[in-house]
């Protein structure tokens, strides 16, 4: 901890540049070491995050870089197969489209042959209905002819019975030999007539059974035909629809693939834009840093250059030369200019710094990134904070109430370093009615005008006018 001696209390400390190695050096030095270097994959796909491109620690840009570029290479493959899956569904649901002419012809045709197996059962429907009535007929006709044979054979079975006797032995019964022959004459032509229209009949009653099971037999292969084609035109028609409605949902889940692919593209191409812009910026901060340090013009950073090189918070030193940052600093409290820098300080000087009134209990931040050099009470300064901005610069900050950081740290623009009271800060200035923050901004000792260092929201809140 620096003592408040003679040479503290005029704030000339002899405090020399703070040398830093470049990122690049430093990156060397730790891969010379063997030391390996963190890396945040790239997350594929379908499962992880592309990272925010400020998560990523500066120390790991170019090889993240590396890596991401790596993954979007690898993500273009896979759109491009995506799109080819996507062009070969397109094709067969147009070939399925194309082929609905034919489809067309085949149904037609189909619904042809069920027209024509319909007629064809309907015409064997109606001979099997002539068949069995011819049946019917013949069966008929055969049930008349069953009691004229039946007598005819009971009188053939008697006369076999009771044979008439033969004429040489008794010529008594020639008159009964004679009358049974004329009978049995004029029986049996009637008996062979019948018995040859009742073999008729019976042939004819074969036949029409014959036929009744052919067209029955026929019948029954129209109908399987005809149930054949019925199905047929279902599965066609069903395979069809299906095969469209597959194809289409294909179609969409392959598009929404490709569209994820797509977007995930995208964000990796930002991602490494973003990571290339860190890059780019923290080479020119560093550029700058080694031009302070050697005492070389510093360059000037855009704005852009700037937030990127502010946002990495894992720095454990200046993000840029203090110079380089002029017109960036953050203000380190809110409120109105009391005092400016040269003006009559009321106590017959001149004001070397600004003073800057606040609100009761208000919280101070660091104005710039440095090192704590002193943080503590000072004479009648109340509580200040001295930080060691790099570059032979230094930033005094008094009046404050309680200080939360020690000497030896390194603070952020922008991180909470200490709080206001209630009470007037005399020292401030004679305008000074309540509590208020001095600032002075000092280059190799000498204190310098800190007009045009904060950014214009900055200048706002201290003129009041915010």
């Amino acid at each position: 901890m620096v003592r408040a001696d003679s040479e503290f209390a005029g704030l000339s400390l002899p405090v020399g540049p703070f040398l830093r190695p470049s990122l690049r050096t430093l990156l060397a030095a730790i891969a010379a070491t063997g030391l390996a270097l963190g890396h945040i994959a790239a997350p594929s796909a379908q499962e992880d995050p592309v990272p925010a491109v400020e998560d990523v620690p500066a120390g790991e840009l170019e090889q993240t870089t590396q890596s991401v570029e790596g993954d979007l290479e690898n993500l273009r493959g896979e759109i491009d197969l995506s799109e080819d899956r996507i062009e070969t569904i397109r094709s067969e649901i147009e070939a399925l489209d194309g082929d609905a002419t034919q489809l067309g012809a085949e149904l037609i045709a189909a619904g042809q042959r069920v027209d024509l197996a319909d007629e064809d059962i309907r015409l064997i429907e109606e001979r099997l209905e002539a068949l069995f009535a011819s049946e019917q007929s013949v069966r008929a006709r055969l049930d008349g002819h069953d009691r004229s044979i039946s007598n005819l054979l009971a009188s053939l079975q008697r006369i076999s019975a009771q044979p008439p006797p033969a004429i040489i032995v008794d010529p008594s019964d020639a008159l009964g030999s004679a009358r049974a022959a004329m009978l049995l004459g004029a029986v049996l032509p009637q008996l062979q007539e019948r018995a040859e229209t009742v073999t008729e009949s019976l042939n004819e009653l074969v036949a029409l059974k014959q036929t009744a099971l052919a067209e029955s037999e026929r019948l029954n292969a129209n109908l399987t035909t005809l149930n054949e084609e019925r199905l047929r035109i279902a599965t066609i028609i069903e395979a069809r629809n299906q095969g469209v409605e597959w194809l289409n949902d294909d179609l969409l889940r392959e598009e929404a693939e490709a569209q994820a692919l797509a977007d995930r593209a995208t964000s990796l191409e930002q991602l490494i834009a973003g990571l290339e812009g860190r890059i780019a910026a923290m080479t020119a901060a560093d550029e700058a840093t080694r031009a302070a340090n050697s005492g070389q013009n510093v360059p000037t950073l855009d704005p852009e250059t700037l937030r990127l090189a502010f946002a990495d918070t894992a720095r454990t030193e200046p993000a840029v030369p203090i110079e380089a940052a002029r017109g960036y600093l953050s203000a380190p409290v809110a409120g109105a200019t009391l005092t400016t820098y040269g003006a009559a300080d009321g106590y017959g000087g001149q004001s070397k710094g600004i003073a800057i009134s606040t609100a009761n209990g208000a919280t101070v931040s660091a104005p710039a990134d440095g090192w704590v050099v002193h943080s503590g009470p000072f004479l009648n300064y109340g509580q200040i904070v001295i930080l060691n901005a790099g570059q032979n610069y230094l930033v005094v900050l008094a009046g404050l109430d309680s200080v939360a950081v020690e000497p030896g740290a390194f603070v952020q623009m922008g991180t909470p370093i200490g709080t206001m009271g209630d009470a007037p800060n005399l020292e401030a200035g004679a305008g000074a009615s309540g509590p208020a923050l001095y600032i002075e901004l000092r280059e190799g000792g000498i204190p310098i005008d800190p007009e045009g260092w904060w950014t214009a929201q900055s200048q706002q809140q201290e003129s009041g006018t915010s």
